[in-house]
């Protein structure tokens, strides 16, 4: 019985000194807050600025051209595009949050057309502007001091308002995302600042295969019968202000 007598009241000692010292702790850390008591809020409002990139992932049929043609599409390369959002975020518990964020992305592709059989190429820089609507539900982790980083998961709509030119490819005027990020508020004496990062995967064929416009141009009408698909891709790095 002695043997576990011992082993008890050391554990008692150490356990009755941490508490005094965590609560000093605690008291230090409460007095290096700056607004300790944002988070407890129902409603946040606030807005962004960001950056982002917009790639897009190919898929061919095979089709071959009554000349012997093959041809296939790739974006060798990424623009950077600019996105300005709202913010509206609901608290629903110590540790999750939802957040609506609408928004415009003003961006640009740059996509190249090889020919593998004869060796031709064809470009063609295709701009858009988004009108998205993201919903993201956010996860924080606990505070330490000013800053608390977070994940998030969510959906995000979108709808391009630029105008359609004929041209080789034609994309189409809605798609949806599914949405992974993650990021840290930063606590200021003022507003909290938020950078994140965030990754997009577009869900539905942006291709616009039926192409009427096109039916007194085969030579280029044959791009688009190249394609049975393509799907879209974003990554956004954003600073919000809250």
């Amino acid at each position: 019985m002695k043997h576990f007598i011992a082993p008890i009241v050391l554990l008692l000692s150490v356990v009755g000194l941490s508490v005094p010292q965590h609560a000093e702790a605690q008291r230090f850390n409460d007095k290096l807050q700056n607004r300790p008591y944002a988070d407890l809020r129902r409603w946040h409002l606030g807005f962004s600025v960001g950056l982002h990139v917009q790639d897009v992932s190919f898929s061919h049929n095979g089709f071959v051209t009554e000349g012997g043609e093959t041809w296939f599409m790739e974006q060798p390369s990424f623009s950077p595009g600019f996105c300005v959002n709202g913010l509206v975020d609901l608290r629903l518990n110590r540790y999750f949050n939802l957040r609506f964020t609408p928004g415009m992305y003003f961006g640009n592709r740059d996509i190249k057309m090889v020919d593998t059989t004869n060796g031709g190429t064809a470009s063609q820089n295709i701009k858009s502007a988004y009108v998205v609507m993201p919903l993201d539900l956010k996860f924080s982790a606990e505070r330490f001091r000013n800053c608390r980083p977070y994940v998030t998961g969510g959906v995000m709509p979108a709808f391009d308002v630029s105008k359609k030119r004929s041209d080789y490819l034609k994309f189409n005027s809605t798609d949806c995302y599914l949405t992974v990020g993650f990021g840290c508020d930063f606590y200021l004496p003022y507003f909290k600042f938020i950078p994140e990062v965030k990754f997009c995967f577009g869900l539905s064929d942006i291709i616009k295969h039926d192409r009427p416009d096109l039916a007194d141009e085969p030579d280029v009408l044959k791009i688009t019968q190249s394609l049975k698909k393509a799907t879209s891709q974003m990554v956004v790095f954003t600073f919000y202000f809250e």
